[in-house]
């Protein structure tokens, strides 16, 4: 209750990126031309997903102004613009809409698969950088598309990851519990790839909608299935409730997640229920300095007071730094076009434990993803 009451008094902190500060005008001077840079960025800033945006905006606004008070790069700041959606479709095509009117130089950091889906087609058409979407869903990466670049794992990779786990401990009977839109989907989609690989199939599946956490009828339902595990594509909330209400009907089997679900949102959910609960993630480990990168994460953190290092704020600091190393190696006379060939360039690319390998015929460059174990007392074991 604590951390909610810090994240609530954000609001000051964050204003400052909001696009409402800005008139269309000195947008479309400043996106990608004179000495700023501006990103739009359309995610849920209220709602039952808010902290999956809000924790991702943090990341990169704490890389961005970093770099800014260092003089940022080429002789450019970048700034970020957010406008909240809600984790609603419709409400990302209207802000999509707005920002690139509005002239943002790229789209960037959307968070979840049904809002970048709606999304994409209008970045597509303005020939506007799609960077680093929090989804690792294929219909973002297949068909390929020059203007879309991902930062992340594929969900693929995260469910390939956890059904790998789960043979070392030989457990052979799953359930999947998933949002019902795209990101549940694609996320059953590499769970049902990986599960065949075995001979094996979910021996129950069942749904919540998104931006609800109605999850009693689809606890019922898998509980019934005596599952030895249950896997689950979705956010926080949802996740929290389901993994609470089946325990209270006696499943003691293991809990998967993947790392869209929020690890530090999760965990503030749960308290002492998220011991034993797994998690994939597809950034470094952000509590402690396993990594350059990760010491490097946890030392901006320092003045900012009531800013919490978390996985979901690990992420958005990564794909700042990806971007803003793009934008060096674009120069000086900074175009879209000029950018999408320079992110094409980060080949073998060491962010500081991070690896990025991009290519003009590869715009996802991270395969990176490990497992973490949630305790009872709030915190993640690697």
């Amino acid at each position: 209750m604590q951390r909610r009451r810090v994240i609530s008094s954000l609001g000051t902190w964050l204003g400052a990126s909001v696009s409402g500060v800005w008139s269309g005008a000195a947008l479309a001077q400043a996106g990608g031309g004179g000495n700023r840079i501006v990103l739009g960025q359309s995610a849920p800033f209220s709602g039952k997903a808010e902290q999956l945006g809000v924790q991702y905006h943090l990341g990169a606004k704490l890389f961005f102004d970093e770099l800014n008070a260092r003089g940022g790069v080429n002789g450019r700041t970048i700034e970020l613009v957010r406008l909240d959606d809600g984790y609603e479709p419709e409400r990302c095509v209207a802000n999509t809409k707005q920002l690139i009117a509005d002239g943002v130089f790229a789209l960037f950091g959307y968070v979840g698969t049904p809002t970048a889906q709606a999304a994409l087609p209008l970045a597509t058409e303005a020939k506007v950088p799609f960077f680093a979407p929090l989804s690792g869903a294929q219909s973002l990466r297949e068909p390929f598309n020059r203007y879309v670049f991902h930062v992340r794992a594929s969900v693929m990779d995260e469910t390939s990851a956890i059904v790998r786990q789960t043979q070392s401990v030989g457990i052979r009977k799953f359930a999947v519990f998933h949002q019902n839109d795209t990101d549940g989907q694609a996320g059953l989609e590499g769970v049902n790839r990986a599960l065949k690989a075995l001979d094996l199939a979910p021996l129950a599946t069942a749904t919540v909608d998104r931006n609800s956490i109605e999850v009693s009828k689809a606890v019922a339902d898998i509980v019934a299935a005596r599952p030895e595990a249950i896997i689950q594509i979705g956010a926080y909330r949802a996740c929290a409730s389901f993994i609470r209400q089946a325990r209270q009907k006696g499943f003691m089997g293991n809990f998967y997640n993947v790392s869209f679900v929020g690890t530090q949102a999760l965990m503030d959910e749960l308290g002492s229920e998220a011991k034993g609960v797994s998690v994939s993630q597809v950034v470094p480990f952000p509590y402690a300095a396993a990594t350059s990168l990760s010491r490097e994460y946890i030392a901006v953190h320092k003045d900012q007071r009531g800013i919490v290092p978390n996985y979901s704020g690990m992420e958005g600091y990564v794909a700042a730094k990806a971007f803003a190393e793009a934008v060096r190696r674009a120069g000086r006379n900074l175009t879209r076009e000029g950018f999408v060939s320079a992110v094409e360039s980060l080949r073998d690319v060491d962010l500081g434990g991070f690896p990025l390998d991009f290519s003009p015929d590869r715009h996802t460059g991270s395969r990176f993803v490990e497992l973490t174990l949630l305790t009872g007392d709030g915190r993640v074991r690697r």
